[in-house]
């Protein structure tokens, strides 16, 4: 099959577009034939190499896929060959305690594809059963391949951990990136009466607007302030933070008392400057997620089903140009997903 692997860690000069032997099903599996693969910030970070994360070389990275279904392993009977899916990248024992609760991101053994294990730039790829599921008709290949990792974050970010009822105000950091994208269009999904969202780029910030938001803000020092103006000087009551050491202080300052922010990540640092007393005396809760579970996917699946979400393709390249993908991905410029067609 055509691959995109490297052979070891470094910058895009190291990956390699290819030969390299077909998977074939386990018992449980189902091999698929991906047509479109997106990249995320993990495959930056996957790249580079991290530390504490060794893979066996060669590696394909690559989390999120679409295409068809090519061939069923042992004990698989209920998908048919040549079924269009897609894959949720979160791979789990399916045997613990956390994962017999529906909690598979909680797994202990937790892993996902293209960062622990091969994934999903290539032309096949086998996962578990569990992994597979149905595509959105609606959709594109391109569009089917650019929304399960970063939408099955946001949801479980906004709906399962920071509990966003309607009325509620949100504050998104970052306009542009993939989680920020599904993060505007779920938090109105959910009946946000106010929805605040970040940047740098003043089109970007326009982009924001045409997807939902209802006040886009330079993401400047003084932001705090600007939200805290806007608000009465009350704050938001959600705030979703996937920046890290560049933002977390103005998240700590623009939520309201009670109010809670949700982090998934951490691309501009994992150590940012901490005010504790922000904390304790305006009562914050400080929630941490990663990915998402089936019940989740599903209920994503349902509301991108009618509509109501629709991924956002920044750009598209051929699998052979997958460096020239990298590198757009890690300009920083682009607006929504960089998409591989394969």
């Amino acid at each position: 099959m055509r691959a995109v692997f490297f052979r070891r860690h470094g910058g895009n000069d190291v990956l390699e577009v290819g030969e390299l032997p077909d998977p074939a099903p386990g018992p449980g599996q189902v091999l698929v034939r991906l047509s479109a693969a997106a990249l995320n910030r993990l495959d930056l970070f996957v790249r580079d190499g991290i530390p504490s994360i060794p893979v066996a070389f060669p590696h394909v990275p690559g989390a999120d896929g679409a295409g068809t279904v090519e061939a069923l392993g042992d004990g698989v009977r209920d998908l048919q060959v040549g079924s269009r899916v897609v894959l949720q990248p979160g791979l789990s024992c399916g045997r613990c305690l956390e994962c017999r609760r529906g909690q598979i991101s909680l797994c202990a053994t937790y892993r996902i594809l293209g960062e622990h294990v091969g994934g999903t730039f290539a032309e096949l790829v086998a996962v578990p059963r569990e992994n597979v599921f149905p595509a959105p008709e609606k959709l594109s290949d391109e569009e089917a391949a650019a929304f399960p990792l970063d939408g099955l974050t946001a949801w479980r970010m906004l709906i399962t951990r920071a509990r966003l009822l309607p009325g509620e105000s949100v504050l998104i950091h970052g306009a542009g990136g993939g989680v920020a994208t599904m993060a505007i269009q779920i938090a109105r999904y959910a009946g946000a009466a106010v929805i605040m969202v970040t940047s740098r780029s003043e089109e970007k910030l326009r982009r924001a607007r045409e997807l939902g938001a209802d006040v886009t803000l330079a993401a400047t020092p003084d932001l705090p302030k600007k939200v805290r103006d806007l608000t009465g000087k009350r704050g938001v009551d959600v705030v979703v933070d996937s920046v890290g050491a560049a933002t977390w202080r103005q998240s700590l300052v623009s939520a309201a008392k009670g109010g809670r922010i949700v982090t998934c990540g951490a691309t501009s640092g994992p150590s940012p400057e901490e005010d504790i007393r922000y904390i304790f005396w305006k009562e914050l809760s400080i929630l941490g997620s990663t990915m998402g579970n089936d019940a989740e996917m599903l209920a994503l699946l349902g509301a991108i089903g009618t509509g109501r979400l629709k991924p956002v393709v920044d750009s598209v390249f051929p699998l052979e140009r997958a460096a020239e993908a990298y590198a757009r991905l890690e300009s920083g410029d682009g607006f929504g997903k960089v998409v591989l067609r394969i």
